[in-house]
């Protein structure tokens, strides 16, 4: 029986990048609607639901995504909703690759110093999709998370974000400015930069000669990038006293558990791949490399 996968995006145009990596991890034929909306996803989900018996649901799949994280997860409540039993298939919610990506750069942390809980971090522009899974993930596992913005009202809503979704309470910090970042970065371990492709949040005089700071990780890939002094492919490597790395160090991590959670919605048909049980999925990747 062939492995099919439901693509719900919520752009117009469904993602290309997501339906070639779907190919790659074992999907044999892609089903992809864009421009989804919550009003659309009962019908496209009873599609898979009711055209296999109950124990060839394996075998269907839904995977949502899109270029809003809040549209995909408005798309994932809306399809869990219409799933029942026996008639359920798994699914798993990455829109912009905000999941993965978040999920890899704490992975790549706790592999890196190991347990994180009392560690003091900071989340530049951690009030995105990315941002927000980072700080909430990190507070999750025990570690003293702050978050930057530009506006204090801003860094506020993401605070009730990650409130409401994780159940952790982190603390937000204005940064106007790149200058106002030594006071941000104060007694921090961990560095992780999640701002805008193209836009250089921290220079190099703001993380180096700190005895603090043990690692520094940067998910911009587009030059200029986020972290001067950190190179785009860095995985692990020390500069300046610090393990560092860049987009491409942990986008290696972010494909593979791409790829492996896709596989894994093929095995049994009552995953919901979110940021916690991807976060699973990365774990176990590491712990069986190791």
């Amino acid at each position: 029986m062939r492995n099919l996968l439901l693509q719900l995006d919520s752009s117009r145009l469904p993602s290309v990048f997501d339906r070639v990596v779907a190919y790659d991890a074992g999907a044999d034929a892609i089903m992809s609607y864009g421009g989804v909306t919550e009003a659309d996803v009962r019908d496209l989900v009873y599609g898979c639901m009711f055209t296999r018996g109950p124990r060839d649901l394996h075998h269907s799949a839904v995977w949502i995504g899109g270029a809003d994280m809040s549209a995909g997860e408005k798309l994932l409540e809306a399809a869990r909703k219409t799933i029942f039993p026996p008639f359920t298939v798994s699914m798993m919610l990455d829109s912009n690759g905000s999941n993965t990506t978040a999920v890899a750069a704490v992975v790549k942390i706790e592999e890196s110093l190991g347990d994180v809980k009392g560690r003091k971090a900071l989340v530049t522009a951690g009030t995105g999709p990315v941002g927000l899974r980072v700080a909430g993930l990190l507070a999750r596992d025990g570690a003293l998370v702050w978050i930057t913005s530009r506006k204090p009202e801003d860094g506020e809503r993401a605070r009730g974000l990650i409130q409401q979704r994780f159940g952790v309470e982190v603390q937000a910090m204005v940064m106007r400015d790149p200058a106002q970042l030594e006071a941000c970065l104060n007694e921090k371990e961990m560095l992780i930069n999640c701002g805008p492709a193209g836009v250089q949040l921290v220079p190099k005089s703001a993380w180096t000669g700190r005895p603090k700071l043990k690692i520094a990780v940067d998910l911009n890939a587009v030059p200029p990038l986020g972290i001067e002094g950190i190179d785009v492919n860095d995985a692990g490597a020390r500069r300046e006293g610090v393990i560092v790395y860049g987009a491409l160090g942990v986008g290696n991590l972010k494909t593979k558990l791409h790829k492996a959670c896709i596989a894994r919605m093929f095995e049994r048909n009552d995953l919901v791949l979110d940021a916690e049980t991807i976060a699973d999925v990365a774990r176990e990747l590491v712990a069986a490399k190791s």
